[in-house]
Protein backbone atom coordinates (compact mmCIF):
# COMPACT_ATOMS: atom_id res chain seq x y z
CA UNK A 1 0.00 0.00 0.00
CA UNK A 2 1.39 3.37 -0.98
CA UNK A 3 1.66 6.02 1.69
CA UNK A 4 -0.76 8.95 1.46
CA UNK A 5 0.26 12.22 3.13
CA UNK A 6 -2.80 14.17 4.26
CA UNK A 7 -2.05 17.91 4.59
CA UNK A 8 -4.42 19.93 6.79
CA UNK A 9 -3.90 23.71 6.99
CA UNK A 10 -5.42 25.02 10.22
CA UNK A 11 -6.31 28.57 11.18
CA UNK A 12 -8.92 29.24 13.90
CA UNK A 13 -11.23 26.29 13.22
CA UNK A 14 -11.87 25.18 16.79
CA UNK A 15 -15.54 24.44 16.07
CA UNK A 16 -14.74 21.97 13.27
CA UNK A 17 -11.20 20.58 13.48
CA UNK A 18 -12.06 17.57 15.69
CA UNK A 19 -14.64 16.35 13.18
CA UNK A 20 -12.19 16.90 10.32
CA UNK A 21 -9.43 14.88 12.00
CA UNK A 22 -11.80 12.10 13.02
CA UNK A 23 -13.03 11.80 9.42
CA UNK A 24 -9.41 11.22 8.33
CA UNK A 25 -8.78 8.66 11.05
CA UNK A 26 -11.95 6.83 9.98
CA UNK A 27 -10.63 6.17 6.47
CA UNK A 28 -10.88 2.61 5.16
CA UNK A 29 -7.46 3.11 3.57
CA UNK A 30 -5.14 3.03 6.56
CA UNK A 31 -1.65 3.73 5.20
CA UNK A 32 -1.52 7.48 5.68
CA UNK A 33 0.16 10.21 7.68
CA UNK A 34 -1.55 13.44 8.77
CA UNK A 35 0.45 16.66 8.60
CA UNK A 36 -1.49 19.37 10.43
CA UNK A 37 -0.02 22.82 9.80
CA UNK A 38 -0.97 25.37 12.43
CA UNK A 39 -0.92 28.65 10.52
CA UNK A 40 -0.78 30.88 13.59
CA UNK A 41 -4.12 29.93 15.15
CA UNK A 42 -5.14 31.97 18.18
CA UNK A 43 -8.22 30.00 19.26
CA UNK A 44 -8.48 26.51 20.81
CA UNK A 45 -7.70 24.64 17.58
CA UNK A 46 -4.28 23.40 18.73
CA UNK A 47 -5.56 22.37 22.15
CA UNK A 48 -8.23 20.27 20.45
CA UNK A 49 -5.76 18.73 17.97
CA UNK A 50 -3.52 17.67 20.85
CA UNK A 51 -6.31 15.55 22.34
CA UNK A 52 -5.85 13.08 19.46
CA UNK A 53 -3.32 10.38 20.34
CA UNK A 54 -2.36 8.77 17.05
CA UNK A 55 1.24 8.26 15.87
CA UNK A 56 0.23 9.10 12.30
CA UNK A 57 -0.45 12.74 13.29
CA UNK A 58 2.32 15.34 13.06
CA UNK A 59 1.60 18.91 14.21
CA UNK A 60 3.66 21.65 12.55
CA UNK A 61 3.65 25.28 13.69
CA UNK A 62 4.32 28.44 11.69
CA UNK A 63 3.43 32.10 11.88
CA UNK A 64 0.27 33.09 10.05
CA UNK A 65 1.16 33.21 6.35
CA UNK A 66 -2.01 32.03 4.62
CA UNK A 67 -3.35 28.77 3.25
CA UNK A 68 -0.87 28.53 0.35
CA UNK A 69 2.13 28.74 2.67
CA UNK A 70 0.53 26.26 5.09
CA UNK A 71 -0.06 23.73 2.31
CA UNK A 72 3.48 24.25 1.02
CA UNK A 73 4.89 23.62 4.49
CA UNK A 74 2.95 20.39 4.80
CA UNK A 75 3.82 19.13 1.33
CA UNK A 76 7.52 19.89 1.91
CA UNK A 77 7.52 17.56 4.95
CA UNK A 78 5.29 14.89 3.41
CA UNK A 79 6.72 11.39 2.92
CA UNK A 80 3.93 9.93 0.80
CA UNK A 81 3.77 9.23 -2.92
CA UNK A 82 0.28 10.71 -2.88
CA UNK A 83 -0.64 14.07 -1.33
CA UNK A 84 -4.23 14.56 -0.14
CA UNK A 85 -5.55 17.96 0.89
CA UNK A 86 -8.37 18.81 3.29
CA UNK A 87 -9.22 22.12 4.94
CA UNK A 88 -9.71 22.22 8.69
CA UNK A 89 -13.49 22.66 8.53
CA UNK A 90 -14.44 20.01 5.95
CA UNK A 91 -15.16 16.28 6.27
CA UNK A 92 -14.30 13.15 4.29
CA UNK A 93 -16.51 10.09 3.97
CA UNK A 94 -14.69 6.90 5.09
CA UNK A 95 -14.02 5.58 1.57
CA UNK A 96 -12.44 8.81 0.31
CA UNK A 97 -8.77 7.82 0.22
CA UNK A 98 -9.47 4.24 -0.84
CA UNK A 99 -11.43 5.42 -3.89
CA UNK A 100 -8.77 7.93 -4.97
CA UNK A 101 -5.85 5.54 -4.53
CA UNK A 102 -7.74 3.00 -6.62
CA UNK A 103 -8.39 5.66 -9.28
CA UNK A 104 -4.74 6.71 -9.43
CA UNK A 105 -3.49 3.12 -9.49
CA UNK A 106 -5.79 2.28 -12.39
CA UNK A 107 -5.12 5.53 -14.29
CA UNK A 108 -1.34 5.99 -14.68
CA UNK A 109 -1.82 9.12 -16.80
CA UNK A 110 -3.77 10.94 -14.06
CA UNK A 111 -1.75 13.18 -11.75
CA UNK A 112 -4.64 14.78 -9.86
CA UNK A 113 -7.71 12.80 -8.83
CA UNK A 114 -10.71 14.66 -7.44
CA UNK A 115 -14.31 13.92 -6.49
CA UNK A 116 -17.63 15.65 -6.15
CA UNK A 117 -18.64 17.36 -2.92
CA UNK A 118 -21.85 17.37 -0.92
CA UNK A 119 -22.66 20.69 0.74
CA UNK A 120 -23.21 20.89 4.51
CA UNK A 121 -24.03 23.91 6.67
CA UNK A 122 -22.02 25.23 9.60
CA UNK A 123 -23.63 22.66 11.91
CA UNK A 124 -22.78 19.80 9.58
CA UNK A 125 -26.34 19.32 8.33
CA UNK A 126 -26.53 18.17 4.68
CA UNK A 127 -28.02 20.80 2.40
CA UNK A 128 -29.06 18.19 -0.16
CA UNK A 129 -27.12 19.75 -3.04
CA UNK A 130 -23.78 18.92 -4.62
CA UNK A 131 -20.92 20.29 -6.63
CA UNK A 132 -21.40 18.65 -10.02
CA UNK A 133 -18.30 19.46 -12.10
CA UNK A 134 -16.97 18.04 -15.32
CA UNK A 135 -15.07 14.83 -14.50
CA UNK A 136 -13.22 13.75 -17.65
CA UNK A 137 -11.47 15.19 -20.71
CA UNK A 138 -10.47 18.25 -18.68
CA UNK A 139 -8.51 20.88 -20.61
CA UNK A 140 -6.70 23.95 -19.24
CA UNK A 141 -9.56 26.29 -20.20
CA UNK A 142 -11.98 24.18 -18.14
CA UNK A 143 -9.81 24.77 -15.07
CA UNK A 144 -9.32 28.46 -15.82
CA UNK A 145 -13.01 29.17 -16.32
CA UNK A 146 -14.91 26.66 -14.19
CA UNK A 147 -12.41 24.92 -11.85
CA UNK A 148 -13.91 21.41 -11.88
CA UNK A 149 -11.83 20.46 -8.83
CA UNK A 150 -14.20 22.70 -6.88
CA UNK A 151 -12.52 23.18 -3.49
CA UNK A 152 -9.34 22.48 -1.57
CA UNK A 153 -10.63 19.37 0.23
CA UNK A 154 -11.17 17.10 -2.78
CA UNK A 155 -7.82 16.50 -4.55
CA UNK A 156 -5.45 13.57 -4.10
CA UNK A 157 -2.31 14.33 -6.11
CA UNK A 158 0.73 12.33 -7.15
CA UNK A 159 3.81 13.76 -5.49
CA UNK A 160 5.62 13.68 -8.84
CA UNK A 161 2.93 15.92 -10.37
CA UNK A 162 3.54 18.54 -7.69
CA UNK A 163 7.30 18.22 -8.08
CA UNK A 164 6.90 18.93 -11.79
CA UNK A 165 5.44 22.41 -11.13
CA UNK A 166 7.28 23.55 -7.98
CA UNK A 167 9.26 26.78 -7.87
CA UNK A 168 11.54 28.43 -5.29
CA UNK A 169 9.63 29.81 -2.32
CA UNK A 170 9.51 33.59 -2.12
CA UNK A 171 9.06 33.66 1.66
CA UNK A 172 12.15 31.70 2.70
CA UNK A 173 15.79 32.53 2.12
CA UNK A 174 16.77 28.86 2.04
CA UNK A 175 16.30 26.42 -0.82
CA UNK A 176 12.72 25.43 0.00
CA UNK A 177 10.15 25.16 -2.75
CA UNK A 178 6.56 26.29 -3.20
CA UNK A 179 3.76 24.42 -4.92
CA UNK A 180 0.94 26.90 -4.28
CA UNK A 181 1.52 30.57 -5.08
CA UNK A 182 1.90 32.35 -1.74
CA UNK A 183 1.18 35.74 -3.32
CA UNK A 184 -2.41 34.73 -4.04
CA UNK A 185 -4.97 34.86 -1.23
CA UNK A 186 -7.87 33.67 -3.40
CA UNK A 187 -7.88 31.22 -6.33
CA UNK A 188 -4.50 29.87 -5.24
CA UNK A 189 -5.77 26.33 -5.76
CA UNK A 190 -7.04 27.07 -9.29
CA UNK A 191 -3.64 28.54 -10.19
CA UNK A 192 -1.88 25.38 -8.97
CA UNK A 193 -4.20 23.01 -10.88
CA UNK A 194 -3.73 25.17 -13.97
CA UNK A 195 0.05 24.83 -13.76
CA UNK A 196 -0.28 21.04 -13.49
CA UNK A 197 -2.44 21.01 -16.63
CA UNK A 198 -0.23 23.43 -18.58
CA UNK A 199 3.32 22.74 -17.38
CA UNK A 200 3.32 19.00 -16.80
CA UNK A 201 2.27 15.88 -18.70
CA UNK A 202 -0.17 14.83 -15.99
CA UNK A 203 -3.93 14.76 -16.54
CA UNK A 204 -6.65 15.94 -14.15
CA UNK A 205 -9.64 13.62 -13.74
CA UNK A 206 -12.56 13.19 -11.35
CA UNK A 207 -14.64 10.32 -9.97
CA UNK A 208 -18.42 10.60 -9.62
CA UNK A 209 -18.86 9.90 -5.91
CA UNK A 210 -19.41 12.78 -3.48
CA UNK A 211 -16.61 11.84 -1.07
CA UNK A 212 -16.04 15.28 0.50
CA UNK A 213 -18.51 17.15 2.69
CA UNK A 214 -17.86 20.81 1.96
CA UNK A 215 -18.91 23.23 4.68
CA UNK A 216 -20.63 26.32 3.28
CA UNK A 217 -19.46 29.41 5.14
CA UNK A 218 -20.17 32.75 3.47
CA UNK A 219 -19.35 34.84 6.54
CA UNK A 220 -17.53 37.94 5.40
CA UNK A 221 -17.89 37.07 1.72
CA UNK A 222 -19.29 40.52 0.94
CA UNK A 223 -15.96 42.07 1.86
CA UNK A 224 -14.01 39.77 -0.47
CA UNK A 225 -15.55 40.48 -3.87
CA UNK A 226 -12.88 42.97 -4.89
CA UNK A 227 -10.14 40.77 -3.46
CA UNK A 228 -11.30 37.74 -5.44
CA UNK A 229 -11.51 39.71 -8.68
CA UNK A 230 -8.04 41.16 -8.00
CA UNK A 231 -6.66 37.65 -7.39
CA UNK A 232 -8.13 36.48 -10.69
CA UNK A 233 -6.43 39.34 -12.52
CA UNK A 234 -3.15 38.50 -10.81
CA UNK A 235 -3.54 34.86 -11.84
CA UNK A 236 -4.32 35.80 -15.46
CA UNK A 237 -1.26 38.04 -15.66
CA UNK A 238 0.94 35.24 -14.32
CA UNK A 239 -0.57 32.61 -16.62
CA UNK A 240 -0.16 34.89 -19.65
CA UNK A 241 3.63 34.79 -19.16
CA UNK A 242 3.73 31.14 -20.21
CA UNK A 243 0.31 30.52 -21.87
CA UNK A 244 -0.61 33.82 -23.59
CA UNK A 245 -2.94 32.16 -26.13
CA UNK A 246 -5.02 30.58 -23.37
CA UNK A 247 -5.52 33.89 -21.56
CA UNK A 248 -6.23 35.78 -24.78
CA UNK A 249 -8.95 33.31 -25.78
CA UNK A 250 -10.48 32.48 -22.42
CA UNK A 251 -9.60 35.36 -20.06
CA UNK A 252 -12.87 37.26 -20.52
CA UNK A 253 -14.94 34.14 -19.91
CA UNK A 254 -12.90 33.34 -16.80
CA UNK A 255 -13.72 36.81 -15.48
CA UNK A 256 -17.41 36.39 -16.33
CA UNK A 257 -17.67 33.00 -14.62
CA UNK A 258 -15.93 34.31 -11.50
CA UNK A 259 -18.23 37.34 -11.31
CA UNK A 260 -21.26 35.08 -11.81
CA UNK A 261 -20.01 32.92 -8.94
CA UNK A 262 -19.70 36.01 -6.75
CA UNK A 263 -23.27 36.95 -7.66
CA UNK A 264 -24.42 33.62 -6.25
CA UNK A 265 -22.38 34.30 -3.12
CA UNK A 266 -24.28 37.54 -2.68
CA UNK A 267 -27.54 35.63 -3.07
CA UNK A 268 -26.41 33.33 -0.26
CA UNK A 269 -25.72 36.39 1.88
CA UNK A 270 -29.13 37.86 1.12
CA UNK A 271 -27.66 40.89 -0.66
CA UNK A 272 -30.04 41.16 -3.62
CA UNK A 273 -28.81 44.51 -4.87
CA UNK A 274 -25.19 43.39 -5.09
CA UNK A 275 -26.22 40.03 -6.57
CA UNK A 276 -28.10 41.78 -9.41
CA UNK A 277 -25.19 44.12 -10.04
CA UNK A 278 -22.73 41.23 -10.31
CA UNK A 279 -25.02 39.06 -12.44
CA UNK A 280 -25.40 41.89 -14.95
CA UNK A 281 -21.66 42.58 -14.84
CA UNK A 282 -20.95 38.91 -15.60
CA UNK A 283 -23.05 39.04 -18.77
CA UNK A 284 -21.47 42.31 -19.85
CA UNK A 285 -18.02 40.82 -19.30
CA UNK A 286 -18.79 37.90 -21.61
CA UNK A 287 -22.21 37.01 -22.99
CA UNK A 288 -20.79 33.62 -23.95
CA UNK A 289 -21.50 32.26 -20.46
CA UNK A 290 -25.20 32.45 -21.38
CA UNK A 291 -24.49 30.55 -24.59
CA UNK A 292 -22.35 27.84 -22.98
CA UNK A 293 -24.26 27.49 -19.69
CA UNK A 294 -27.73 28.94 -20.34
CA UNK A 295 -29.48 27.16 -17.48
CA UNK A 296 -26.97 28.08 -14.76
CA UNK A 297 -26.69 31.66 -16.02
CA UNK A 298 -30.47 32.06 -16.11
CA UNK A 299 -30.84 30.58 -12.62
CA UNK A 300 -28.24 33.01 -11.28
CA UNK A 301 -30.09 35.96 -12.82
CA UNK A 302 -33.45 34.64 -11.61
CA UNK A 303 -32.19 34.15 -8.06
CA UNK A 304 -30.56 37.58 -7.94
CA UNK A 305 -33.59 39.46 -9.27
CA UNK A 306 -36.05 37.41 -7.19
CA UNK A 307 -34.12 38.17 -4.03
CA UNK A 308 -33.94 41.85 -4.95
CA UNK A 309 -37.58 42.29 -6.00
CA UNK A 310 -39.68 39.82 -4.01
CA UNK A 311 -40.68 39.89 -0.34
CA UNK A 312 -38.32 37.81 1.76
CA UNK A 313 -40.84 35.14 2.78
CA UNK A 314 -41.84 34.49 -0.84
CA UNK A 315 -38.25 34.31 -2.02
CA UNK A 316 -37.32 31.83 0.75
CA UNK A 317 -40.15 29.49 -0.30
CA UNK A 318 -39.03 29.61 -3.93
CA UNK A 319 -35.40 29.07 -2.92
CA UNK A 320 -36.22 26.06 -0.71
CA UNK A 321 -38.25 24.40 -3.46
CA UNK A 322 -35.57 25.08 -6.05
CA UNK A 323 -32.81 23.61 -3.86
CA UNK A 324 -34.87 20.50 -3.19
CA UNK A 325 -35.53 19.90 -6.88
CA UNK A 326 -31.87 20.55 -7.75
CA UNK A 327 -30.66 18.15 -5.08
CA UNK A 328 -32.94 15.33 -6.21
CA UNK A 329 -31.81 15.76 -9.82
CA UNK A 330 -28.16 15.75 -8.79
CA UNK A 331 -28.57 12.62 -6.65
CA UNK A 332 -30.12 10.77 -9.60
CA UNK A 333 -27.23 11.80 -11.84
CA UNK A 334 -24.61 10.67 -9.31
CA UNK A 335 -26.28 7.26 -8.88
CA UNK A 336 -26.59 6.85 -12.64
CA UNK A 337 -22.90 7.63 -13.22
CA UNK A 338 -21.77 5.36 -10.39
CA UNK A 339 -23.67 2.45 -11.95
CA UNK A 340 -21.95 3.12 -15.27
Amino acid sequence: MKLVSVVVPVYNVEAYIAETIQSILNQTYSNFEILIVNDGSCDRSIEIIQTFDDPRITLIHQENQGVSAARNTGIAQAKGQYIALIDGDDIWVPEKLEKHVEHLEQSPQVGLSFCRSAFIDLKGTPLGIYQMPRLTDIKPHHILCRNPIGNGSVPVIRRVALEAIKHPSNRNQDLSFAYFDENLHHLEDVECWLRIALKSEWQVEGIPEALTLYRVNVTGASTKVDQQIASLEKMLIKTATYAPELVAEWGSMARAYQIRFLSRRMVSLGNGKKAVQLANQALLTSWKIARDEPQRTFLTLAAAYSLYLLPSFIYKKIEARGMKMTGLSQQKQILREQRN
